[in-house]
């Protein structure tokens, strides 16, 4: 009878443990909720998806999206600024909730993160001057000896690297540097996505900035860790939401001048 009663203890306690333990691991859309604040990390030196703008405050497609599921959660909304290289660090460390900047899906990527359904689609690729020739083919080829300025450690630089290696690739820190030493004429072309080329366009009309070769099309995702499947779902079915009452088509006009036809992950 004693030992019955201590192995009945023994399970009670180890029970117990078990209880306490995923107690203490609640998902972290509950964290959220019960904190009632979500924190936000965003890019500010990639305009238009996330960028400082003449009040110092930052602003773009990625913030506004920010604001939309943070309002729509019922919390507040803080934005903490990333680096594109210290994005997914960032997340998995636990200094943001959720990721929000410009953020492509790759296998590599997703045994770290999880992805959301696409809230905006670019096209990734090298641009340059209009008087330079574009490539015709599925690679660069027109673009041998070129240098390509390129922020280094993105899938584009990672692209280029695989699958260009004729041309000569100049790396920097960041999207910001690499496209100041294209507009110094420090690089013949710059490696970026559409969206931001669009940007370059029109802040230096002179310098008829085009398409010189397409990498391949890129969805913007939020990004989320792995195993926070309910912060997930949320995501999806507030982005699901807002495209069907039309507010993240009115984002996309805003900012990329076009309500987008995005495709499903």
């Amino acid at each position: 009878m004693r030992q019955r009663k201590s192995l009945f203890t023994i399970a009670a306690a180890a029970l117990a443990v078990l209880a306490a333990t995923s107690l203490a691991k609640a998902d972290k859309l509950q964290d959220v909720l019960g904190a009632g604040k979500l924190r936000v990390g965003i890019l500010t030196d990639a305009a238009p998806w996330g960028f400082k703008d003449d009040k110092g405050e930052i602003a773009g497609l990625d913030a506004d999206l920010a604001k939309l599921i943070a309002a729509d959660m019922g919390v507040k909304l803080e934005l903490v600024p990333v680096t594109g290289a210290a994005r997914i660090p960032s997340l998995l460390s636990d200094k943001i909730d959720i990721l929000i900047a410009g953020l492509g899906a790759t296998p590599e990527r997703a045994q770290q993160v999880m992805f959301s359904q696409p809230y905006a689609v670019v096209n990734l690729g090298v641009y340059g001057a209009k008087s330079l020739p574009s490539a015709t083919g599925k690679k660069p080829d027109n673009l041998e000896g070129r240098t390509v300025a390129v922020a280094k450690g993105t899938t584009l630089d990672v692209w280029l690297t695989d699958n260009a290696p004729k041309v000569k690739l100049v790396r920097f820190e960041d999207t910001p540097a690499a496209i100041a030493a294209f507009l110094a004429g420090q690089a013949d072309t710059f490696a970026e996505n559409s969206a931001i080329a669009i940007k370059v366009q029109e802040q230096n009309p002179t310098k008829e900035v085009e398409l010189k070769f397409l990498i391949r099309q890129s969805p913007a995702h939020v990004g989320v860790r792995q195993g926070e499947q309910n912060l997930l779902n949320w995501i999806n079915t507030d982005i699901f939401t807002n495209k069907l009452n039309g507010k993240l088509g009115a984002l996309q006009h805003k900012w990329f001048k076009e309500e987008q036809s995005l495709p499903t992950l």
